[in-house]
């Protein structure tokens, strides 16, 4: 039978229910050969030779593909239609010609579907081709440019920059995005300004909402009402007029459904819908694709096969109607210089059937899928037809002048289905308006705005909003105006938002860095290596990612240079087109890069972070109110503050240190600032910043005090909020809570590095809440205590007690038991812990059900044949005679020595084991030896 090697058991199976009996179907588990993480993996002296070494995981599918090459010596390799699937097959290919599987008469074949449906399979099955060396060539190139980048700078990043853990050619650039929005946001120096709007009236009673466009016969511009005077001024005008439309003009509007999804677009709208990451996102995807229910995940395209447009038409006509189906399908052109060798858009497989019809049980797949099906369907309808109308109100004396906008639906047409999610909330003239007609009179409405402003202000501010209030808006801007029917509104310019995995992505896309395969991995790393924090799904830069971009941006400009990243992925790309040598490019690249590692190699830490220094210094000591030096330290007065590093990243320290200790985080002092709180006697407390966040300190440091005690503030303090009487509460801590009633220790609460706890001796226990280290009595606290070491088997180093005993294993004795741990019920025999089958309660495994867990849990660790507890048995039965103690080593182990012609040797001697006599001549297989 022809050999099917696709990279996944999941798309495996589904192929194999297409195909049949008369083929054998395997899964390659995704990359079967990787290069080695050790120095000569690619070798550019050797015109860039890379050294490819099969992973332990994958030896075992290579030989199961290698054996069912035995019986049939056809071999078709069916994975996945872009880059990275042209190069496992590649990979599959030469790992077998090197086992020899692959022999002269072995007919090997590469196929390619972008959806896993039959009629899509048996289509492939009828046009094999051969492997694309183009789109190989263009995988290695890419391959070695990331290994020689991160294998060459991470190092470098190593001894310069102590906390810094790698460096990536794509990786590196998208943090300095990320990094360079947040300085953006931090330099940002937000305007005040204000809006005017009056709600009005038509003589039918319907009221509308207009705002003010002209004042004292000048057309106003955003920022033209400067100030709270002004615009007092301004409400005044409106106020003190009669009002008459001038106006009204109703214009038609069409808006068109957006493109069908590729894998960025897919990416953004599934965290702007679902606030899943790119990494969720790709997941359910890949998932939904194997099973068949949607085309090829990973591509730039968004061309539609027509037999999908065709199917797209007609599912539309038979749930909405011939009026949501255009009289000529759409046709979407790929903006995309070279669409990831996988040109179709991601679409359902089946255009009849809604997430519903699948019955989906994934939470993920469900919920993507929908998404796609929607947004399939929508690109092949009708427009929406709208009429916006635009009504111009103003005072006989030209004076005033006010604008109202909405828009109605006439047609909903794809809108009926689903709309495009924004990244950014917009403020939209979508309101629909009354009936209103020019030249009559508009009267200031009977219910004012104000009340609407306040209701909805109050309602925040009932949610925890603490800006909201009387007087303020929702968003904490002052609401003014002599009545009720005129406001004027304070805004303030904002600053670029931070960006989202989404709008990142989309901004990645825009620039021509990375590729559809490449975005959620690198969201992932720069998460992973603690760069960047995801909060309410925005991505903040930490401390070393701000460090390593930098020290990128001060000594490796060139490759972390947006245009530059971009123009070597066209390069790439025009590799996998055929257009380019790659060995050249690499050798081109190499060139460059190596002689810039070489030139920083030479650096001393202490000078790059004086280079960091002065490159931060707006950011780091930006002016202060009073005019002092912004580098002068603010505890003692006499230092100067510089940028330092350690594990945890970047920090400003005085350089008095060790006399002074002041330190703060590089991205400020949290907004609360170093302060004195109080004094305790002759003691200053004060609130101080540092690296790892604010803290309180009781007194300075001295020569014989060189570290005062401090203690850090917990979670949920907002350092602003600290007084004197709290910092007192923090600094008094451990408490003791009282006398353990068993052994009269004391019990002690506190907050450690994990949060807040009860301690009794060695045994902590973590507490839920911060307050109840404070609260805690001693009957709590014993029960706290008491469930931690029932958890813990009765505290450190003693035995738990068995949820059920069933006795002695039957073969080599030794109790075995079901005992409760960190990951669930288990059986345990000896040195052998087997999880218990899921849905399996302990109360109802039976010895032979145990003995069979234990003996499979033995035989995959390679000890089915291991007879430690035969030994132990025996040992019982015939104790062997204690040879004299000779050595220290030997009285540790406390084993049953043997005579003296018959020293104790390896791992037997250490576990204690009972030895055979001299004339055996064997070591004991209690050791677990062989």
């Amino acid at each position: 039978m022809p050999v099917v090697v696709v990279e996944s058991p999941a798309k495996a199976k589904t192929i194999n229910k297409y195909l049949g009996s008369d083929y054998t179907v395997l899964a390659s588990y995704g990359h079967v050969r990787d290069l080695p993480a050790k120095d000569g993996s690619v070798d550019p002296d050797h015109e860039f030779e890379m050294t490819w070494e099969v992973g332990a995981d994958s030896k075992k599918h290579v030989k199961a593909i290698a054996d069912a090459l035995k019986d049939d010596q056809q071999l078709i390799l069916a994975t996945d239609p872009d880059r990275e699937g042209e190069a496992i097959s590649w990979h599959l290919r030469e790992a077998l010609t090197k086992r020899k599987s692959i022999k002269a008469d072995t007919d090997v074949r590469r196929v390619t579907f972008n959806a896993i449906t039959k009629s899509a399979v048996a289509e492939a099955m009828r046009n094999p081709r051969e492997i694309d060396a183009p789109l190989v060539e263009a995988y290695l190139a890419r391959r070695a440019l990331d290994y020689l980048v991160g294998f060459n700078l991470s190092p470098v990043l190593w001894r310069k920059l102590p906390g810094a853990r790698s460096a990536g050619r794509v990786q590196s650039v998208c943090l300095r995005l990320i990094v360079e929005r947040e300085m953006e946001i931090e330099a940002f120096d937000p305007r005040e300004y204000w809006s005017v709007r009056a709600l009005l009236a038509t003589p039918r009673g319907k009221e509308f909402e207009a705002r003010l466009t002209t004042l004292a016969g000048k057309k106003l511009d955003k920022y033209d009402l400067e100030n709270e005077t002004q615009a007092e001024m301004a409400v005044q005008a409106v106020g003190s007029r009669d009002l008459r439309v001038t106006s009204v003009e109703a214009k038609p509007a069409n808006r068109n459904p957006s493109a069908p999804f590729m894998t960025s677009t897919l990416q953004q709208e599934a965290s702007r819908k679902f606030g899943m990451g790119a990494k969720q996102c790709m997941s359910a995807a890949q998932r939904l694709y194997e099973a068949g229910h949607i085309t090829y995940m990973r591509t730039d395209g968004i061309d539609m096969a027509q037999e999908a447009v065709d199917a797209a038409r007609d599912a539309i006509r038979a749930r909405y109607g011939d009026d949501y189906v255009p009289s000529s399908p759409r046709i979407y052109k790929n903006k995309a210089k070279n669409a990831q060798e996988a040109h179709e858009c991601i679409r359902p497989t089946d255009m009849a059937a809604d997430a519903a019809a699948l019955r989906l049980t994934d939470a993920d797949q469900k919920k993507l899928y929908d998404l796609i099906w929607k947004r399939t369907l929508a690109c092949q309808m009708e427009a929406a037809r709208l009429e916006r109308t635009t009504v111009e109100i103003a005072s006989p004396d030209g004076q005033v002048g006010l604008r109202a906008t909405g828009q109605v639906v006439l047609f909903d047409g794809f809108i009926r289905v689903y709309e495009e999610g924004r990244d950014e909330p917009q403020d939209d003239d979508d309101k629909r308006l009354p009936q209103i007609a020019e030249g009559e009179p508009a009267a200031f409405a009977a219910t004012g705005l104000r009340a609407e402003f306040e209701k909805a202000a109050e309602k925040d501010a009932a949610a925890g909003a603490a800006t909201a209030g009387a007087g303020r808006d929702r968003n904490g801007h002052a609401v003014i105006g002599g009545g009720d029917a005129v406001l004027a509104l304070q805004h303030h310019t904002q600053p670029p938002p931070r960006y989202t995995e989404a709008t990142l992505v989309k901004k990645m896309e825009e620039l021509g860095i990375g590729r559809p395969s490449t975005y959620a991995s690198v969201l992932s790393t720069i998460q992973d290596r603690e760069y960047v924090r995801k909060d309410k799904n925005r991505l903040i830069p930490e401390d070393k990612g701000r460090i390593v971009t930098h020290f990128l941006l001060n000594f490796f400009k060139r490759y972390v240079e947006y245009d530059f990243t971009a123009a070597l992925e066209e390069e790439l790309d025009d590799v996998s087109a055929g257009e380019r040598d790659y060995k050249e490019l690499l050798s081109k690249f190499w060139r460059d890069f190596s002689a810039a590692i070489a030139e920083t190699s030479e650096l001393r830490i202490a000078e790059v972070l004086d280079v960091l220094d002065d490159a931060l210094a707006p950011q780091l000591y930006p002016p202060r109110e009073d005019g002092s030096d912004p580098r002068v330290c603010p505890l003692c007065g006499e230092g100067n503050l510089h940028l330092k590093t350690s594990r945890s990243g970047g920090f400003v320290g005085c350089s008095r240190y060790p006399e002074c200790r002041y330190t703060r985080p590089i991205g400020g002092d949290d907004g609360a600032g170093d302060r004195v709180l109080g004094y305790d006697g002759e003691d200053e407390i004060s609130l101080r910043s540092g690296r790892f966040g604010p803290y309180v300190q009781r007194g300075e440091a001295t020569e014989e005090q060189p570290k005062p005690p401090r203690a850090s503030l917990p979670k949920g303090w907002p350092a602003e909020d600290m007084d004197l009487e709290k910092a007192l509460t923090l600094l008094s801590l451990p408490r003791e809570v009282g006398r353990h009633p068993e052994d009269g220790e004391p019990i002690e609460a506190g907050i450690g590095r994990y949060g807040p706890y009860v301690k009794h001796n060695r045994l902590y226990a973590n507490l839920k809440e911060v307050d109840e280290v404070f609260e805690i009595g001693i009957n709590r606290a014993v029960d706290v205590l008491a469930e931690k070491a029932a958890k813990r088997g009765g505290g450190r180093g003693a035995a738990a007690k068995p949820l059920k005993e069933l006795g002695e294993h039957p073969e080599h004795g030794g109790p075995v038991n079901v005992l409760d741990g960190r990951y669930g019920p288990y059986v345990k025999w000896d040195k052998v812990n087997a999880t218990l089958p899921k849905g399996t309660e302990p109360a109802d495994v039976t010895l032979d059900m145990a003995v069979a867990l234990v003996d499979e849990k033995a035989a995959k660790k390679g000890g089915a044949k291991k007879k430690a507890p035969a030994s132990k048995t025996a040992a019982k039965k015939a104790p062997a005679k204690k040879a004299p103690a000779k050595t220290t080593a030997a009285k540790k182990t406390g084993a049953a020595k043997s005579t003296a012609k018959a020293p104790a040797r390896g791992a037997a001697a250490k576990t204690g084991a009972a030895k055979t006599s001299a004339k055996s001549g064997t070591r004991s297989k209690a050791s677990g030896e062989s």
